[in-house]
């Protein structure tokens, strides 16, 4: 299924995307939704991001290219941080160019959607905590990644966490996904998922021995190589297959 979040007038609702339009749903899916016999044609619908998570985890260096352009080597475990829940925004959003920064980049990653509470679970049983996938963008002050010991300014300003354009329920990170990023048409970032040096269910049993995830929470897992500036006016596009394309603007801050 093919899950989205969305504005039509001034309701917000949850619903499954259909060739003519949204169907929508009454509840939430992480709760409980109900399908209603009312079909909103897409010229009516404004996408929003897929989920309001309590949190952002974030994994870095989880693609062994990415490491080395960053002059970085591959860790042992993975690398995680966080992202605030403030940095979420929906497809076709603008993405703010923040005045303490000079060298934004782009970071295209496939999110991880969880759909029930998740604590100390081991990877065998990973599958039954995802709800489903949907495409990210990492967007990172580069400079000020170098610059701070830690990575919550660089990666945490408003605006910084693009995601959507919808939640697949039914995909596969090991059936080698691609993940393609473009700026204003350019392809940057090419890759598949079944490049990560940490596989998804690594990732949630090494997370959730650390902290409780939450339905709704949302999983970041690593970039390729590939990530470079963006400057106000750029279009970023994420392409993940089976989810679709994410797609922003850049504006000044």
């Amino acid at each position: 299924m093919k899950i989205v979040r969305f504005r039509t007038g001034n309701d917000i609702a949850y619903g499954l995307a259909e060739a003519a339009g949204v169907t929508v749903y009454q509840g939430s899916p992480f709760v409980a939704w109900e399908a209603t016999e009312t079909l909103v044609p897409w010229e009516a619908v404004q996408l929003l991001s897929p989920v309001i998570p309590t949190k952002v985890v974030c994994v870095g260096r989880n693609y062994e290219e990415h490491a080395a352009e960053l002059g970085n080597e591959v860790p042992e475990e993975p690398i995680i941080f966080l992202k605030p829940a403030t940095a979420v925004i929906g497809p076709d959003a603008g993405v703010v160019y923040p005045r303490q920064t000079t060298n934004l980049h782009h970071e295209a990653e496939l999110a991880v959607v969880i759909g029930r509470i998740a604590r100390h679970v081991k990877a065998e049983d990973v599958g039954r905590h995802i709800f489903g996938y949907t495409a990210a963008n990492d967007i990172t002050a580069r400079d000020l990644q170098q610059k701070d010991v830690q990575f919550t300014r660089a990666k945490g300003f408003d605006t910084f966490c693009p995601l959507g354009p919808m939640i697949e329920t039914e995909l596969d990170p090991l059936e080698r996904l691609a993940i393609v990023c473009r700026v204003n048409g350019e392809v940057r970032q090419a890759a598949f998922t079944a490049d990560m040096v940490f596989g998804v269910a690594e990732l949630l049993e090494f997370i959730t021995a650390v902290m409780t995830l939450l339905p709704g929470d949302v999983v970041l897992t690593g970039t390729p190589s590939g990530v470079g500036p963006m400057v106000p006016g750029d279009v970023v596009e994420v392409e993940i297959d089976g989810v679709g394309i994410l797609a922003n603007r850049i504006v000044s801050g």
